[in-house]
């Protein structure tokens, strides 16, 4: 496989997966994140001069993997990473980037936008599914992106029916 021949060309790039897989074991995932931004990042300059370690990485897709963080909070995360070095769960806590998986407290939210969006609960109920993405992005607006997607889904078809 491609990605295969791009973790193991470079030594380096072989030993930081590796790490990074000692921290969170979930090859997959991390050789995504190690292609797709670790060596994007890098700019064929050598990873371990990155502001972050491997075992940042593990700590940073463990944390999606735990789901508490979404795909895209997490992007943001890498980000402060690169610029400060700091820790994935740390910059997580302090700037209050936990996905909300409460279902309650996305129901609420889930309700407010229905409630104000009688239209488009028209037009959903006359077939237009195109329209949940809307309710989709509406909810995830109001929560600050922190809510749950698949939880967001699965509480909107449910109230659509």
């Amino acid at each position: 496989k491609k990605e295969a021949t791009v973790l193991t060309e470079d030594v380096h790039v072989a030993r930081f997966f590796e790490k990074a897989l000692e921290r969170h074991s979930n090859p997959k995932l991390i050789a995504n994140w190690t292609i797709n931004e670790v060596l994007r990042e890098a700019k064929g300059e050598e990873v371990q001069e990155l502001s972050f370690g491997p075992e940042a990485l593990g700590e940073l897709v463990e944390l999606i993997d735990n789901q508490t963080i979404s795909g895209k909070i997490a992007k943001e995360v890498f980000q402060a990473m690169l610029e400060t070095g700091v820790a994935p769960g740390q910059y997580v806590e302090e700037k209050g980037l936990k996905q909300v998986t409460d279902t309650s407290a996305i129901e609420a939210i889930v309700d407010e936008i229905l409630a104000r969006s009688e239209t488009q609960v028209a037009q959903y109920k006359e077939g237009n599914t195109k329209v949940l993405g809307f309710f989709v992005g509406q909810v995830m607006k109001e929560s600050r992106g922190k809510a749950n997607p698949k939880i967001v889904n699965e509480l909107l078809r449910e109230k659509l029916k």
